[in-house]
């Protein structure tokens, strides 16, 4: 296969990191054991960070970023794909250390590969994309801790982003009352129509941190670290639990151990890039079934493959709403 497909290719130099749009060929791709034509991928916060160089996600040079993706098998030397099947691809280094989903054909290894649940599209797998997924993986660790709806009302921070917008939905359709906090007042009327109980302002969060505060929430879905998981925190009811799975705001966590030790509070690290396959295979049947299609159209945004240099920018200052969809062009 000699053609040429489009693609980002992240280089560095002394003068440091660039992403280019260019023409490549397979030869330029990294090993692996399956070829897949890449229909659609997404802008996530750590693409954003990756294209614009802010922080090192970027470890290996050059490189396609984009840590997700979704299409068809080309090709495979993986006894569990054939030519043809529908594949959706999260993490395990892709976009950070293998070249990922910004072009229009990669190659990985079958391992990292999920086979499309039936009722999905690739476009609406990337609709989803990993933002969607790591919400799962939240709702799946709060389940297991043993929250349900009865237990009181649930937080998600960041709610207006990728993450946030669909563990609302998804907890909401659960049964779940859901309060989402955002710094944006003017996504309110958007937030409240996916599902959510009332919305607050981040800023209750961004106080000095105390041992221990109000008890107020079963449980919380937590995208920004910081000051504002140090507070909500200590504002969990006795045994509650926070699934904590990002760091928009910081990775400090300026805490107490009174939270844990004095309520039974349970922190879980909610890691979607290493997750096993069995792990992931239960989180996107459960998108299937529990993500309603029809809200996930509310939360798409579509980003022009030669935007996403500006789209990139956009989403570290907080700008892109819901999920951000890339069509890859052949």
């Amino acid at each position: 296969m000699s053609e040429t497909f489009p693609a980002y290719l992240i280089s560095k130099s002394d003068s440091g990191q660039v992403a280019e749009l260019k023409q490549i060929t397979l030869d330029e791709l990294m090993d692996g054991d399956v070829i897949v034509k890449v229909e659609y991928s997404t802008l996530n916060y750590k693409d954003g960070l990756a294209l614009t160089g802010k922080a090192p996600v970027v470890r290996r040079f050059p490189l396609v970023p984009g840590i997700d993706f979704a299409g068809s098998v080309v090709s495979s030397d993986h006894p569990g794909f054939k030519q043809g099947d529908q594949v959706v691809l999260n993490g395990f280094g892709v976009g950070e250390v293998h070249s990922g989903g910004y072009a229009g054909m990669a190659r990985v290894k079958g391992d990292w590969l999920v086979a499309l649940p039936e009722g999905f599209t690739p476009r609406q797998a990337m609709a989803v994309g990993t933002a969607g997924y790591t919400a799962m993986l939240c709702v799946m660790a709060l389940e297991q801790h043993g929250v349900t709806p009865e237990s009181g009302e649930v937080l998600v921070t960041g709610a207006a982003g990728g993450v946030g917008s669909v563990a609302v939905s998804i907890l909401s359709r659960l049964g779940y009352q859901v309060t989402a906090s955002s710094g944006r007042a003017s996504q309110t009327e958007y937030l409240i129509g996916l599902g959510a109980h009332q919305v607050i302002d981040r800023g209750e969060f961004s106080g000095k941190v105390k041992p221990l505060a109000k008890e107020r929430w079963a449980a919380a879905i937590d995208v920004a670290g910081g000051n504002t998981l140090a507070n909500l925190l200590s504002q969990i009811n006795y045994g509650g639990a926070v699934a904590a799975c990002g760091l928009a705001e910081s990775m400090d966590l300026p805490a107490s151990v009174a939270p844990f030790i004095l309520r039974g509070v349970t922190l879980y690290g909610i890691d979607s890039v290493m997750a096993s396959i069995e792990k992931r295979q239960r989180a996107w049947q459960r998108l299937a079934k529990d993500l309603d299609l029809e809200q996930l159209e509310k939360m798409i945004v579509e980003i022009p493959f030669e935007e996403l240099p500006a789209a990139a920018a956009a989403i570290l200052e907080g700008q892109v709403r819901g999920r951000a969809l890339v069509r890859i062009p052949s």
